[in-house]
This record gives structure tokens, sequence and C-alpha cells, in this order.
């Protein structure tokens, strides 16, 4: 009894010493920390501002000392021999050194490094990468982390001992750990993650209802928003009155081609137009009827992105190539921006983009086939993963619609998915060859369209990429392997000194997709006028079109 007594008295703590705010930091934590950090500086896909580095080299920071403080665990936990203490103290004063000099070595090249990307977007060259604001940005980050983390860990010791009091220690640990998760996590879900979508809500929603006075509503009737539409000018959103009032107009065409051309029809329903997305569509599908798109000789279904915005890149320079004789249709199903929707509605804009294509592929199919419009699809972004979603192409197989353009396409995109992995595996993965290429392409910045002894098929799709666009090119797996689009050849548009390295490429390719629209256009995810040009070229064969029309209607995209 009396051994049994001692043997429950002798037993361990939770720890071997009481979890604090203060404790020294890991110095193995901190060595591979330093090495997350160093390498975190290295350039990716776009030029980064010293702020965003600094955040993106405080996680790496964070991450590579939690990695640290665990190896040094299991280092203990299997009960390896450790060097004596005198040598602990020599290694540490080493690794430290190590560390700084690493640290300022990487942080002198962070500007060149920077530049490689720069100088391929053709940007101006940094003279500095501005080390000492990067330098207390990674090191606030790093530090909140640690806090957080040590937070964390303090919960689940309180929480722990309290409960020994009822239960065996592995029931209490288990359970504190549990709780102090659940704990945490309801904390950021509902304090934080929530009232942050609140607050972007309310403030997507007022710059959508806000009314331009500079966009009045068009007096032509056969506009969408004027005195004869079904649909209401105030209810169009503030992209949808934008997409109404720009475009080029019949005799901007007509002046170009140097002959007759036609105003282009622009069918838009907003998101407070109607209840549901069916009504909506339904509702588009009227306007489309009133407005005569239905007598055009083509016709594009265009799934916008997650604000309501269509590309005016896209649209007017297919205007241009079929001479105005085309009509657009396209509905609205969020406010918010497209990385927004798509985390707190994932499927409201498939279902939005589902039930348009519905409403007007079958009432198109009801159309002698020598009299109907050509149809197409389109879609940016997130419009253009919405956009393949809309449609099963065996349901069509029997009457298919005759082409699509999708740009950009966010690498959750099911269909592009599923064609990239199918390549051919002596194309590289971002400019994929599928099969024969008679019905799937891959383009970017160089026309790649035209592939020699191929030939199109009844239906033409293709997929304008650059190498460069993080959202399409973003890989879940790149925290632990290297994605296949950076294996050589390399895309154009990206640094050669872009290298992998685990986790830490994941993070850079996060804050990647964060700044992807700030890059030049005709890099990242903004897409050039003259490249949507050649898409559209292939995908709509305009039959009036010359090469030199081509030549000349990229310059005068150029100069806008």
């Amino acid at each position: 009894m009396e051994h049994l007594q001692r043997t429950d008295m002798s037993r361990p703590e939770l720890s071997s010493h009481p979890a604090s705010f203060w404790d020294p930091f890991s110095a193995t934590g901190l060595l591979v920390g330093v090495l997350f950090f160093a390498v975190s500086l290295t350039p990716s896909l776009i030029p980064r501002p010293y702020l965003i580095q600094g955040a993106i080299s405080g996680l790496s920071l964070a991450a590579g000392y939690a990695i640290g403080v665990f190896l040094r665990w299991l280092w203990s936990f299997f009960e390896l021999p450790d060097a004596s203490p005198r040598r602990q103290h020599t290694l540490k004063i080493v690794a430290g050194l190590v560390c700084g000099a690493a640290v300022a070595v990487f942080l002198w090249q962070t500007a060149g490094w920077q530049n490689t990307v720069r100088n391929i977007m053709g940007l101006e060259p940094i003279e500095t990468a501005e080390p000492l604001k990067l330098g207390l940005t990674a090191a606030s980050v790093f530090v909140l982390l640690v806090f957080l983390a040590r937070l964390f860990r303090l919960t689940f010791h309180f929480l722990s001992r309290m409960l020994e009091r009822l239960v065996t220690r592995p029931i209490a640990r288990a359970i504190g750990g549990l709780a102090a998760i659940a704990l945490f996590w309801s904390v950021a879900d509902g304090l934080i993650f929530k009232l942050a979508l609140r607050a972007a809500d309310s403030s997507f929603q007022t710059l959508d209802a806000y009314i331009d006075a500079d966009v009045p509503p068009p007096s032509d009737p056969t506009k969408t928003g004027s005195a004869a539409s079904l649909v209401n000018w105030d209810e169009l959103g503030r992209q949808g009155r934008q997409f109404i009032a720009s475009g080029p107009t019949a005799a901007e065409i007509g002046a170009f081609f140097g002959g007759e051309a036609q105003n282009p029809v622009r069918v838009y329903v907003g998101l407070n137009s109607a209840e549901t997305a069916r009504d909506r569509a339904k509702l588009a599908l009227e306007e489309l009827k009133r407005a005569g798109g239905f007598k055009r000789k083509s016709l594009i279904v265009v799934v916008p992105t997650g604000t309501g915005w269509i590309d005016p890149a896209a649209l007017d320079t297919v205007e241009y190539l079929l001479h105005g004789d085309v009509a657009s249709i396209a509905v609205q199903y969020s406010y918010l921006t497209s990385w927004l929707s798509l985390l707190v509605e994932p499927g409201y804009g498939a279902d939005a983009a589902n039930a348009l294509f519905d409403e007007v592929y079958s009432y198109w199919r009801t159309l002698p086939k020598d009299r109907r419009p050509k149809l197409y699809l389109h879609g940016l972004s997130l419009g253009a993963m919405n956009s393949q979603g809309s449609v099963d192409l065996f349901d069509v197989i029997s009457d298919p619609f005759q082409g699509a353009l999708w740009s950009g396409p966010p690498f959750t995109s099911g269909l592009w998915q599923s064609v990239t992995a199918d390549r051919d595996p002596k194309s590289p993965a971002w400019l994929p060859r599928y099969r024969d290429g008679s019905i799937i392409r891959f383009t970017n910045q160089k026309n790649a369209l035209d592939i020699p002894g191929a030939r199109w098929g009844a239906m033409r799709i293709v997929y304008l990429q650059y190498a460069s666009d993080p959202v399409t090119f973003f890989d879940p797996h790149s925290f632990y392997r290297e994605p296949q689009w950076m294996e050589a050849p390399r895309g154009p548009d990206v640094s050669p000194a872009f290298s992998w390295f685990p986790v830490v490429t994941g993070l850079q390719l996060l804050a990647d997709m964060a700044l992807a629209t700030t890059s030049p256009i005709g890099y990242g995810h903004v897409y050039a006028p003259e490249h949507y040009i050649d898409a559209w070229m292939a995908v709509t064969d305009p039959p009036a079109v010359t090469p030199e029309d081509v030549t000349r209607l990229k310059a005068q995209f150029k100069e806008r």
C-alpha cells in the first residue's frame, strides 16, 4: 500500500514546469524557423510589397518554429542522448550566429529576388525591399502567433488539471485538449470570422447598391434597365449598370471595319431583381427575348465573377470581332468578391449559373437550327468555374452549343482539373495539350491554339490561363510536394528563381492569390484584351475578320 502511494505521488505532472507566456524560446525551433523565414524571402508568382512579405515571413517563421519544437519533443520522447549543458550552450551560440547571418544575407537579396519577377512583368525594379520594416512585420506576426499558441497551451493545462479531479489523467488530457480546441474555434468562428464577414458583407452590399450619377439609365428601349425593360435599373447592381452602360456601339464597330455593324445586345439581371436564382434566370431569358437577343447570329451566356463584374476586355473584343451581331446574357449571384463568395456561399454561384444555362439552352433548342444564334459560354475566375459547372457535356452531346471561353479558371474547377490531369504527358501543366485538340485547347500570352495537324470539332472550348496566375495554379499539395507546373520547362512569366520549399511555398502561393489582381495586365489574374482576341478568334471563327483586322484590333485595345 505504501509502495502504491509512493508510486502515485511520484507521478509526473503534465510538463516538467508550469506553462508560462515567458518560457524561453526553443533553440531548435528558432533554428528551423529562421530557415523557413529565409526561404520565404525568395520569389514566387506575384511581386510582393514589404507588408505582405513580412506577413508571409512571420507565418513561415512560426511554422518552422512549430516544426522545430515538435522535432525537439520527438527527440526527448524517444530518450535520445543530449549534448552536455556546456556543449549545448556552445551550439546555441553557433546556431544564433548562423541564423543571424542567414537572415542578413537573405534580407539583402530580397530586392533582387523580387526584381526577377518584376522584370518579367515589365515593372520598374525596386532598389530596396525595406528590410527593417519587413523584419519588424515578420517579428510582430511571429510573436502574435507564439502568444496565441502559448495561450492555447495554458488553456489546455488549466482544463486538464481541473478535470483530473474527476477522471484519470489520460481522459482529462483528451477532454481538455478537445475543450481547448472547441473554445478557440468558437471564438475565432463567432467573434472574428463572422464579425469580419458581416462587416465585409455590409461593405460590399453598400457598394453594390451605389448608383453612380455618371451612369444614367439607358434611353434606348432595347437596353436592359430602360423604361421599356422588364428589369429595373436600380436593381441591376453597380457592376450590372456598368456592364449595360459600357461596350462598343454600332458606329464604333462600323468605323473600325469600314462598313455596317450592329449595336451588341447586353442583358443583365441583378441580385435584387428577383427572389431566387431560378426566378432571375427566367427573368433574364424573357428580357433577352424582348431585346431581340435570339435574332442575333451569336449568343454568349456569361457568368460574372463574385461581385457581379464582367471583364470588359472579354466582351468588348468579341463584340468587335462579331461586328456587333451578338447578344450576351448574365445574372448576378453575389456582391462579394470571388474568394469571399467561394468561402461563404460555395454552391450558390453554381446554382445560379446552372439555372441560367438551363433556361437559355432549353429555349434555344426549341428554335430552328438554321435560324437560331450560335451559342457560347464565357466566364472569368469564379465565373469560369461556375460556367464549367453549369453544363454536363453528356447532356448536350445530341445538340451541342458551339463553344466556350473560360479564362483564369480557379484551381478548384472540376473539369479543368480533369482535363489538366489527363493531358499529354509531354505537355507542361501550365499549357496542357488535351487529346487530339478537337474539343479543348489551352493558350496564354503567346497564342498556342494553332496546333499542327489538329482540327476543331463541332464544339470549341478554349482555356485562357497564365502560368503566373495563382488563382489557377495554387495547389493545396504545394505545402508538402512540388507542383507539376513548377517543373521544367516553366511558363514564360514564372521566375526561374522560384524554388519549392515545404510549407513555405504553400504560404507564398496563398499570398499570391490575394495579390493576383495587382499584377500588370497580361500577367497574374489580369487578362489582356489581345489574348482574348486570339482566344475568341479560335472559339467563334468569325468569317469577316482578316489577320490584318486582328492586328489593328489588338493595337486599338492596347492604346486604351
